[in-house]
C-alpha cells in the first residue's frame, strides 16, 4: 500500500506527460484546468446541498446514513477531480457513479450500505421519536 502511495504522483505525472505527447501540451494543460474547475464546482454544489439538508434536519427530518455516505463520496470525487492526473480522474468517475461505487465496495469486502427508513408519528407534528431501554453501567 505504501508503494502505491509513493508511486501515485509519479504515475499521475507520467499519464499527463503521455497525454501531452499524444495530443499537445496545451490540450493536457486545458484538461487539467477543466478537471480542476469541475472538481471545484462539484464541491460547491455538494456543499450547498449539505447546507440544505442541515436546514431540513433542524426542522426534524433526519438524513439517512446512505444519504450521508453518498454526500461524502461525491465530496471525495470533487477532491479527486481537482488532483491533476488521469488516474485520480478515473477514480473520481468510479466514485461518482453510485451503483459502480457500491459494487466496488462489496468487491473490496466492505460492509453493505444500509438504507435507513425514517419513522414519523403523524400526531407528533413530524418530529421523530426514538424509543428504547437503557441501563447505567456505573450503578
Amino acid at each position: 500500500m505504501r508503494l502505491i502511495i509513493l508511486l501515485l504522483p509519479w504515475l499521475e505525472l507520467f499519464t499527463l506527460i503521455q497525454l501531452g505527447v499524444e495530443t499537445s501540451a496545451l490540450t493536457a494543460l486545458g484538461y487539467v484546468l477543466l478537471t480542476l474547475v469541475l472538481g471545484m464546482l462539484l464541491l460547491r454544489h455538494q456543499g450547498l446541498g449539505m447546507f440544505q439538508r442541515l436546514r431540513e434536519a433542524q426542522q426534524g427530518a433526519m438524513p439517512g446514513r446512505q444519504l450521508l455516505l453518498d454526500d461524502m463520496a461525491i465530496g471525495l470525487a470533487g477532491v479527486l477531480l481537482m488532483v491533476p492526473g488521469l488516474i485520480s480522474d478515473f477514480a473520481a468517475l468510479i466514485v461518482m457513479i453510485g451503483p459502480l461505487r457500491r459494487k466496488l465496495l462489496r468487491w473490496l469486502g466492505g460492509p453493505p450500505p444500509e438504507v435507513s427508513a425514517q419513522y414519523r408519528d403523524p400526531e407528533s407534528g413530524g418530529r421523530t421519536t426514538i424509543e428504547g431501554d437503557y441501563r447505567r453501567l456505573d450503578d
